[in-house]
């Protein structure tokens, strides 16, 4: 170990929900550790959300470790402000080792075992190292977005705050998952014309005989599945989420409704070539595929509710209330009084600061429940880390007790 290099037995680089539970294990366990974060701990919830953004899950399913959700409204959704108040209320009651605007610039193999770490200009050495910094570093946007006329305005969803940030005119939406369902309703509400480009992201309704989707998936046990179990296996990881809302109380979101009111729909984008977007022949098919994934969870759900003998109010089959006419006819952006492009594509993960063999031939990291081959070097906060919970405040918990046993050698209890 060099003169200046510090030494301290654990380092957890990324101070959001999944750090900060790892690190409230590791104080619980009295382990000396330290959290690295590049902006604040809840930067992610307060800078990359819009207005109105609030939870698809209902508030209950908030269970970090040592602070359930105690409000008035279980079965609600938080709003931003709430969600963030409630992340800071975690911070505030453990205190955590948390250096907030001091970035890890470089991890590295240390020749005396263990990691050289170097953040915030300083250099460290720990036995064990938890990346907790999640998988949504850099948004995703098309080359060809750079030849878009600059008179269009471009912003990613991560940057979208609301309706007024946008210039007067119409709006293409990109992508049509979770954010871009959303944010399409957040300016449909605004009375703003949109056009959206559908992919193949599956929907799922808010509630369904009774109760809330989610509640009966819970009971089903849905969100014990672990990944080694999901029909898809690590597939499971690039599955798109379902959309669907918790605004005003929840609801579904039905693109077919919003075509019915107004909204333009179309196919996945292929490209836009001198301001005229083209679109590749497969919105019904997406249409189609979207509601066939809702019925199938509702079929799960009357099964269940079959077997156990539960008595809950029959429902009808869902209906279309819209049909594609078939067309596909490319988009002249500027004839439709387009001035705004949003893009709602997703994020790629960056890595490039580790270097540490961790990694497939994709660049992915590789691990089983968060642990690596490369001894103390662990993964936490990723989707399907190990449920369908674990890049969620519902299922962190209970990963982060994990390594904490991996790292102490002992069980450590969820909380």
């Amino acid at each position: 170990m060099t003169q200046n290099e510090k030494s301290i037995p654990v380092i957890i680089v990324g101070g959001g929900q999944a750090g900060l539970s790892m690190s409230w294990y590791l104080c619980r366990e009295k382990v000396e550790h330290i959290v690295f974060e590049a902006k604040t701990a809840c930067h992610s919830w307060d800078d990359e959300r819009w207005d109105n953004f609030c939870l698809v899950t209902p508030n209950w399913q908030c269970e970090l470790p040592g602070h359930p959700y105690k409000g008035k409204d279980p079965h609600g959704f938080m709003v931003k402000q709430e969600i963030i108040d409630y992340v800071k209320g975690f911070v505030a009651s453990f205190n955590p080792p948390l250096r907030e605007h001091t970035a890890v610039t470089s991890i590295t193999r240390h020749e005396g075992g263990g990691y050289r770490v170097v953040a915030g200009g300083e250099t460290w050495h720990a036995k064990h190292v938890v990346i907790a910094s999640g998988a949504y570093q850099d948004a995703v946007i098309p080359g060809y977005a750079s030849a878009i006329d600059p008179a269009i305005h471009q912003v990613h969803s991560q940057d979208y705050r609301n309706a007024a940030q946008l210039p007067e005119g119409a709006v293409l939406v990109v992508g049509s998952g979770q954010s871009g369902a959303q944010i399409v309703e957040d300016l449909f509400l605004e009375k703003r014309k949109v056009h959206l480009c559908v992919g193949s992201a599956p929907r799922v309704s808010r509630f369904y005989r009774g109760r809330d989707v989610v509640d009966w998936l819970a009971d089903m046990h849905f969100y014990d599945l672990t990944v080694d179990n999901h029909p898809l296996r690590d597939g499971a990881r690039d599955k798109t989420n379902h959309y669907v809302t918790g605004r005003n109380g929840g609801h579904d979101l039905d693109l077919r409704l919003f075509a019915k009111e107004g909204v333009g729909l179309h196919g996945t984008l292929e490209t836009i070539r001198d301001e005229v977007a083209h679109f590749a022949p497969d919105l019904t098919e997406n249409l189609d595929d979207a509601d066939r994934t809702n019925a199938d969870i509702k079929k799960s759900i009357d099964a269940y509710i079959a077997r156990e003998g539960i008595t809950a109010p029959t429902e009808a089959p869902y209906v279309p209330v819209w049909e594609p006419d078939g067309s596909n006819t490319p988009l002249d952006l500027k004839a439709a009084g387009i001035t705004s492009i949003l893009w709602c594509i997703g994020f790629r993960p960056d890595y490039r600061w580790i270097d540490v063999p961790v990694f497939n031939g994709a660049n992915k990291p590789v691990w089983h429940r968060g642990v690596t081959d490369a001894p103390g070097f662990y993964f936490l906060g990723l989707p399907w880390l190990h449920t369908w919970g674990s890049g969620r405040f519902s299922g962190v918990s209970r990963d982060a007790a994990w390594l904490a046993s991996q790292i102490t050698g002992k069980d450590v209890p969820v909380a």
